[in-house]
C-alpha cells in the first residue's frame, strides 16, 4: 500500500512494499534514483513526493526484478526503470 511508504534518512531512500501474488515485499529506491530518472532538472524535488507520484511505473519494476529472481528487499537502480525491452540492450554491447 502506497501509504506505507516512507523516507528513510540513514540510507537516504524510499521504502516501500509491493503486492507480488501473495506476498508483500519490500522494496527501495534511492533518491538519487528518483531525482535522475523523474526530476533531473529540479532542484527542490522531494524523494518521497516523486515516489508517490509515480508509484505505479515504480512498483511495476519491482515486480519485473522479482519475476527474474530477486530476492527480498528488492533495492531498484536505474536500470530496472527503463521500458521492458524484448533484445538485450544496446548499450551492454561492446
Amino acid at each position: 500500500m502506497k501509504q506505507d511508504a516512507f523516507f528513510h534518512t540513514p540510507s537516504d531512500a524510499v521504502r516501500f512494499w509491493v503486492q507480488h501474488g501473495q506476498q508483500r515485499v519490500g522494496a527501495s529506491i534511492t533518491s538519487a534514483v528518483l531525482h535522475y530518472h523523474f526530476c533531473a532538472r529540479s532542484v527542490d524535488d522531494q524523494a518521497l513526493d516523486t515516489y508517490l507520484a509515480h508509484a505505479d511505473e515504480i512498483d511495476a519494476a519491482v515486480r519485473r526484478r522479482l519475476a527474474t529472481g530477486s530476492l527480498e528487499p528488492v533495492l531498484l537502480r536505474e536500470i530496472d526503470l527503463l521500458p521492458p525491452s524484448d533484445e538485450p540492450s544496446s548499450r551492454l554491447r561492446p
